[in-house]
């Protein structure tokens, strides 16, 4: 504003007056901001509401759009690749809305034409000049795009010439962005049920079939209601090989007189497979009605169109070892053929179908191979009944010993040294410096390969120094020695496999380096009393020491940095003949009341044992 200066001092009721002017415009400006925000943040709000489902969202964007904009008309069409069709349309034209929801190609609207080639928009001043039929003048048109691909549009239209400003434009191109986000939240939400579906059938079907060992009558029933269903298939039917001949064993919403037809007349393969039936080919016929078989009136063609209504024909073969053991038939009675999904998704219930129809041939073979073997081996009963007892005790046993610790016991006969006692024992942890950090960034599935190969390269160390194994927990380790059975020096024996496992681990930790994983090894070692014993139940058990040491050890372990070997006073007494250690002084440990002395193995002053000799020695009894 620029006011002469002796106007101003004239009459200062005109600076009071364009300042009034100015402050109502700023006010209506913020008014349509703050609309506009408000009428955004609606809509993402009920895109996170709507669980995939799209028509509110579009309604929503098209009255807020309408409102905003001062617009008359407004509509949200998809695009198919040849014709747009609208699914939510704001009018009060009965004409337009009928005319919209039927479908319309961009020839019919010139103007539409920059969009199908990449345009940003189309903004058409004055609509009757490109011949709009509806009285519409101005119309703003944005698309829908999802990586460069049109998916639709939005139509904004006024009654009079009126263009739209930028801030309109801008606000129905934010609208457009967000209905393909809701687009695009219902694709993958569908996807995903859909998936749910068919690995939840698959899963079914696995139960179905281990339910009904050696019947197949409620294997197939259940593979043609949940294909029909899932597949959106009218009918269906199960056959399977006599000859050269097709016999229907299993129907689904079948016609009477088209089911009767189908078990009463033989049907030769070649009629549905074709001649080349032995290859198995998928026969997917999209309008039976107008098929060459129907036309050549094949009696199987003819019965299915005139007896079943049937349109659409999609059968998949049935194959074992290369022949063709039988099909599996759905069908629709319209003209629509099934998807690559849905195909995918039956020939996997063809496949589940041969497992079961193998099911049921080697069950049969198996009963009756099982009374042949029964009448020879009636004297044998007790004697297999001990070697398998004396095998489940030795694989039990191998979950948490050594195996040659394992099959001593069980050849001695003496699985008492199982049950709860009190020993002094030595005990290791050990575990990876940054796992957690790097489980937290990495996928679910890389953390499974880091742990095998990990778990892969230390597990045999345990047995090869004859430790007890008490668990694998992620990336944490825990053995003890000088149980169940006793050895000699199960300090060194720990120490010595602390110090393979950290040379394992650094092979590893180089490696994971070079591809962006920032880890550390360390371990733990402590001596001294833990009560021991079996813990579990039944079908599954492990073998486990509870007590302060095993505290100790795992402080030991939480406390060493990358590299060290933290072992306890009593281990480094044991060990300083064999092991060069770091005196550390004492550590306050979180968790231990009392500072502890510790000690880091630093390296071994000598060769160690690459498999130290385990001399068993007869368990005295400790304190209680």
């Amino acid at each position: 504003m620029v006011l002469d200066d002796r106007a101003a001092v004239a009459d200062p009721s005109l600076i009071i007056a364009d300042l009034r002017r100015e402050l109502a415009q700023r006010t209506v400006e913020r008014d349509e901001a703050q609309a506009r925000e408000t009428a955004t943040a609606e809509i993402v709000q009920m895109i996170n509401s709507s669980l995939g489902d799209r028509a509110p969202v579009f309604e929503a964007i098209l009255e807020k759009a309408r409102i905003l904009c001062g617009a008359a008309h407004g509509s949200l069409s998809l695009y198919d690749g040849q014709r747009f069709r609208a699914v939510a349309i704001n009018t009060e034209s009965q004409e337009l809305a009928d005319r919209m929801r039927q479908g319309f190609s961009p020839s019919d609207f010139p103007y539409l034409k920059p969009l199908l080639d990449g345009a940003r928009l189309a903004h058409v001043p004055d609509l009757a000049e490109v011949g709009n039929p509806y009285g519409a003048r101005t119309g703003l048109f944005i698309p829908l795009r999802k990586d460069d691909t049109l998916l639709g549009l939005i139509s904004t239209v006024r009654l009079e010439i009126r263009p739209f400003s930028d801030k309109e434009i801008a606000l129905v191109e934010n609208f457009a962005a967000q209905a393909v986000i809701a687009m695009e939240n219902a694709r993958l939400l569908t996807e995903t049920r859909e998936a749910l579906e068919q690995q939840t059938a698959t899963a079914e079907m696995l139960q179905v079939i281990n339910a009904s060992p050696g019947g197949l009558e409620p294997v197939f029933d259940a593979m043609l209601e949940r294909a029909t269903r899932l597949c959106d298939a009218a009918s269906g039917t199960f056959i399977t090989r006599e000859g050269e001949l097709a016999r229907s064993v299993a129907f689904r919403n079948n016609s009477i007189p088209y089911a009767e037809f189908l078990t009463h007349e033989p049907v030769q393969l070649k009629t549905i497979f074709g001649p080349n039936f032995l290859d198995g080919p998928v026969v997917h016929i999209s309008d039976l009605r107008a098929s060459e078989a129907y036309r050549r009136r094949i009696p199987l063609a003819v019965a299915a169109v005139e007896l079943g209504g049937i349109r659409t024909f999609l059968a998949l073969p049935l194959i074992k070892d290369g022949t063709l053991i039988g099909g599996f038939v759905i069908f629709r009675q319209e003209v629509r053929p099934f998807t690559d999904k849905q195909i995918a998704l039956l020939q996997n219930f063809a496949e589940q179908a041969v497992i079961a129809m193998e099911n049921a041939r080697l069950l049969g073979e198996l009963r009756q191979r099982t009374e042949e073997v029964a009448e020879l081996n009636r004297g044998l009963e007790a004697r297999v009944s001990e070697q398998v007892e004396e095998l489940g005790r030795v694989g039990r046993l191998k979950r948490f010993l050594a195996p040659q610790l394992a099959e001593l016991i069980v050849s001695q006969g003496d699985e008492k040294i199982l049950e709860s006692h009190r020993r002094e024992i030595v005990v290791v942890f050990c575990d990876l410096r940054g796992y957690t950090a790097f489980t937290e960034t990495a996928e679910p599935e890389e953390v499974l390969d880091f742990l095998r190969e990990y778990h892969g390269a230390l597990g045999p160390l345990v047995s090869q120094f004859e430790g007890t194994l008490d668990q694998f927990s992620g990336d944490g380790i825990m053995v003890f020695f000088n149980d169940p059975v006793p050895c000699p020096d199960p300090a060194e024996r720990a120490v010595k496999m602390a110090m393979a496992m950290r040379d394992e681990a650094g092979k590893l930790i180089a490696a994971w380096r070079r591809h962006g994983c920032e880890l550390g090894f360390g371990a733990g070692i402590a001596q001294g009393y833990a009560t021991l014993g079996q813990i579990g139940f039944s079908d599954r058990s492990g073998y486990t020491a509870i007590g302060t040491v095993c505290n100790l050890a795992a402080r030991l372990c939480a406390e060493a940095k990358d590299g060290q070997i933290l072992v306890s006073s009593r281990i480094a007494e044991a060990v300083e003949a064999v092991a060069r250690l770091e005196d550390l002084g004492n550590l306050e440990l979180r968790g231990l009341r009392r500072p502890v002395a510790a000690f880091n193995v630093v390296q071994s002053t000598g060769a160690a044992d690459a498999r130290p000799n385990l001399t068993v020695v007869a368990r005295e009894p400790g304190p209680n």
